[in-house]
Parts: C-alpha cells; sequence; structure tokens
C-alpha cells in the first residue's frame, strides 16, 4: 500500500530472461541470398524455430499482464479487505472479474491457478478471494469465507468446559445478521479443523 493505494508488482524472480540468440539472427542474414534448394531448407528451418521462440516470449509477456490485470481487479473488488481484514471479504466469483478485465472465464481460472499474492492481510493464494457468497438478514451477502471466520472466532472464545455446540453456533450466528443450517456451520468447521463440542470439552 503506498498512501491510499495500493500498486500492484509481479515477482519476476523465478522466470527466465528469454531472448533470441543474435547467433541465429546472423545465420539467416548469412543464408540470405543464396538459392540451393539445403541452403532454403536450413533458412526455413531456423526461421520456423525463430518465430515458434518469439511466440513463446509473447506469450509468458500476456500471461505475466493477465496476472497483473486480475490482481488489480480482485484489488478493486476486495479493497475492505485489503484495508480491513477477513470480516470484510465479499462474494466474488470469476465471472466478475472476467467481465471487469473483458476476458474468458476459462482464462480467469487458469490465470489464478497456483497464484498467490502477498499483501498486507498476508499471503493468500489468488482463488481464495473468490467463494461463494451467504445471504444476510439485512438482505446482503456475506462471503462464505468470513463466515467461517465467523465461526473461527465464536469457538475461540467458548468456554472450554462448555463447549457450543454446532445449534449454539447458529443461534450466536443468528445475532450477528447470518442465518446459516446446522450442517452448513458442521461443514464449515470440518473445513477448517475444528473438531465437534464434544472434542473439544475440557474437564479439567
Amino acid at each position: 500500500k503506498a498512501g491510499d493505494e495500493y500498486k500492484i508488482i509481479l515477482n519476476d524472480d523465478g522466470l527466465p530472461r528469454l531472448r533470441i540468440s543474435n547467433f541465429y539472427r546472423k545465420i539467416m542474414a548469412g543464408l540470405s541470398g543464396h538459392g540451393d534448394a539445403e541452403t532454403e531448407n536450413g533458412k526455413r528451418y531456423i526461421k520456423d524455430k525463430v518465430q515458434s521462440a518469439t511466440w513463446l516470449i509473447k506469450s509468458i509477456q500476456q500471461r505475466q499482464n493477465t496476472i497483473y490485470k486480475v490482481a488489480e481487479s480482485i484489488v478493486k473488488f476486495q479493497r475492505d479487505f485489503f484495508d480491513k481484514g477477513i470480516d470484510h471479504l465479499r462474494p466474488l466469483v470469476l465471472r466478475d472479474v472476467a467481465h471487469d478485465i473483458e476476458m474468458h472465464e476459462s482464462t480467469i481460472s487458469r490465470v489464478v491457478n497456483n497464484k498467490y499474492v502477498h499483501s498486507p492481510q498476508g499471503i493468500f493464494e489468488m482463488k481464495y478471494f473468490f467463494g461463494s457468497s451467504i445471504k444476510t438478514t439485512s438482505d446482503g451477502t456475506v462471503a462464505s469465507k468470513s463466515v467461517q471466520e465467523e465461526i473461527r472466532q465464536t469457538i475461540s472464545t467458548e468456554n472450554s468446559r462448555k463447549p457450543y455446540s454446532d445449534s449454539e453456533v447458529v443461534e450466536i450466528l443468528k445475532t450477528k445478521g447470518i442465518h446459516i443450517a446446522r450442517r452448513t456451520v458442521a461443514k464449515y468447521r470440518e473445513m477448517m479443523g475444528i473438531l465437534p463440542s464434544s472434542r473439544r470439552k475440557k474437564y479439567f
């Protein structure tokens, strides 16, 4: 974050510096003017390989440019998250970003695969910012990951001798305007690796 804005910097450390060798350019120049079939075949072969290499370099540059655009769009949509944290993560789907940067949804899906963002809130997989939403009592929506965090925080404050059941967590979430089923609480709890109340209870 620089001032009130977020600057996006691509980590290019792992990328090789690719370029076309002048050696092959000189060979192609040296072959020009020679009309025999063998020379023509050699020139054509080198030209094809140089074109393939040029295409590869441009493809990598294009991929980097797409990653930048996707990151820029994520920052725009998830500004509150980067400013305030997970409680402010908003529901976002690939289609939203695809429409924003005018690219196909499948392209966005490929680009975010195994890519990570290092932000003021920590390091997150790019996929983290995309997820389902849950309706609130105020006719709004909240990101499912934010609900998971609410569940985690609720359980972290419980009395260890009388831990909250999933049904009790449901009722606590209701007071925060989040209505979800008990089975959804159980599913999210299991996803976060949190044991059921019967196994969280401490007797001493």
